[in-house]
């Protein structure tokens, strides 16, 4: 079964539920996957939703960051429940030890020795690790092994 029809499923469960919080959230998961199908006149695969699901994800997150500088623990719960609604749907986090052998490995292939190859890591490394690991930290990890 698809990522895409899991999601279907899981919105048929919630609205049987009627888990009104659950389903919005379900809804607005399919409505980001159909916007991109439409938008590119494709039918997205697994792969192409977790890229998706991978964008919602980061913006939940930066989302609760804004929110707890602000002091707002209403807004807070409300991202950290959607969060908690895509992560299932997102494959297996990578563990330091799998995602630093990624990086050497990615590192060694490209030749990478200075600041300037990091754009190469990265472009080995991201069809990998979509929606395992959070890109942002990853980069900080490579740009402290090149300088």
């Amino acid at each position: 079964m698809s990522i895409k029809d899991r999601i279907q499923q899981d919105m048929k469960d919630a609205m049987r539920a009627k888990d009104k919080a659950r389903l919005g959230t379900i809804r607005l998961i399919l409505a980001a996957i159909k916007q991109r199908e439409v938008d590119e006149r494709i039918e997205l695969d697994d792969e192409q939703v977790i890229v998706v699901l991978d964008k919602m994800a980061k913006q939940r997150r930066e989302s609760i960051s804004q929110f707890e500088q602000a002091g707002r623990d209403d807004l807070i719960a409300q991202e950290n429940f959607e969060l908690g609604i895509i992560q299932p749907y997102l494959p297996e986090a990578l563990g330091e030890d799998e995602l630093n052998a990624l990086i050497d490995a990615a590192m060694a292939a490209t030749g990478a020795n200075s600041i300037k190859d990091m754009g190469k890591v990265m472009g080995q490394l991201k069809p990998k690790i979509q929606g395992r690991a959070d890109m942002s930290a990853v980069s900080a990890l490579i740009k402290s092994r090149l300088q």
